[in-house]
């Protein structure tokens, strides 16, 4: 699910004024991400560790069932990046959360772009993990998302994940999606609050077959589920590689998507490059325990055939005008209920958001929603 797009106005310089005076200079060098030291070993005293046993979630081994949040948004900043989606003061989010709570995130190479200078300025991403640091939370970082969103809303097709995502630098992006992986890697994966990576959200290696490339005019070729398979394999060893005992989340909307349709999920699920396998869950659109190729109870016993948990990583309902807000904690807690009987490891609502629109029909979740109160881990 893409957040929403944030647009920012920008000022055009005078005819008259010379060239320089119209960008403002360029920052000092960001320094890097301080490595665990004194203040990191304290830390880690007081963060638990996100593992997987079997098809359990896990904090520091102790089998767990978490209800997280997304905050796709939580790297917006206004005076650095582009942004997307309203900025979010930080210490006031983790601080509202239980200690240990789960959040989803984009960490994306776009908000590692300083606007006026189009330099690489990490000042956004690192005041996440410095944030969640400090409260004692824990994060999963998607590294990008199939559709671009909250990125540069160009898709990623079958050629992309068929090897250009090692080479072809996307339109405004400032490296190649191999590049950023490990940038992101090296950079956070000493964080204490770092429970996981995801190297992308919702996954799909379709082609488009118009300009429009709209979910309902995508192609598919037969050897999407291997291609699927093999980015899985490669991105996840290299992640391993560079954050050896990460949790790594497959991404998937889970239901009939490219690749990752009936029975291949099954063989795309077996990919070492993954730990978690996700399933994406909206009132709207889906109903439990879903068709029988595609649905949440399938895809529950595709996981437990290769021994891995099964994370709803997105679960939602709209509200605001259309429903009320304690209606759809009663919906989707009743849900939640069901999926954790159903043999689930987990769930996160999509998604908090600063600034609510209640008197619209949306997916927010602001800091005073019912939701909020439910986030939290129990005993798995």
């Amino acid at each position: 699910m893409v957040g929403r797009p944030f647009r920012t106005a920008v000022l055009l310089c005078v005819a008259l004024l010379v060239a320089t005076a119209c960008s403002p200079p360029a920052p000092d060098p960001m320094p890097p991400l301080p490595d665990s030291s004194a203040q990191a070993t304290n830390r880690q005293a007081t963060i638990p560790r996100l593992g997987v046993s079997g098809t359990s979630l896990t904090l520091d081994d102790k089998p767990v069932w978490p209800v997280g949040v997304n905050a796709y948004q939580l790297a917006t900043n206004w005076s650095v990046n582009a942004g997307c989606g309203a900025q979010v003061d930080l210490d006031s989010y983790f601080g509202s959360l239980p200690a240990h709570s789960v959040t989803r995130f984009n960490a994306y190479s776009s908000f590692a772009v300083n606007k006026y200078t189009g330099q690489l300025d990490f000042t956004s991403l690192d005041a996440v993990f410095r944030a969640a640091e400090r409260h004692g939370q824990l994060l999963i970082a998607v590294l990008t998302s199939d559709d671009g969103g909250c990125e540069n809303d160009y898709f990623k097709d079958f050629g992309w994940y068929a090897g250009g995502w090692r080479t072809q630098v996307s339109h405004g992006l400032p490296m190649t999606f191999a590049a950023w992986l490990d940038t992101a890697v090296k950079r956070w994966g000493g964080s204490p609050s770092l429970a996981g990576w995801t190297a992308v959200g919702e996954p799909e290696p379709s082609y488009c077959l118009d300009h429009t490339c709209h979910w309902t005019k995508r192609g598919c070729h037969a050897t999407a589920p291997e291609t699927l398979r093999v980015f899985l394999d490669v991105s996840g060893a290299r992640i391993r590689e560079l954050d050896p005992g990460a949790v790594l989340f497959s991404g998937h909307a889970g239901g009939g998507q490219c690749g990752s349709a009936g029975h291949e999920f099954e063989m795309v699920a077996a990919s070492p490059g993954v730990d978690v396998l996700e399933y994406h869950y909206y009132e709207q659109m889906d109903y439990l325990p879903g068709d029988p190729y595609d649905g949440l109870q399938r895809r529950v016993a595709q996981t437990r055939s290769v021994g891995k948990p099964l994370l709803v990583a997105e679960i939602g309902m709209e509200a605001g005008s259309c429903d009320s807000l304690d209606a759809r904690k009663q919906v989707l807690g009743e849900a939640i209920a069901r999926m954790r009987t159903m043999g689930t490891a987990g769930a996160m609502f999509w998604a908090f958001v600063p600034d609510p629109r209640p008197s619209e029909c949306t997916l927010d979740i602001g800091p005073a929603d019912p939701l909020m109160s439910m986030i939290g881990a129990s005993p798995g």
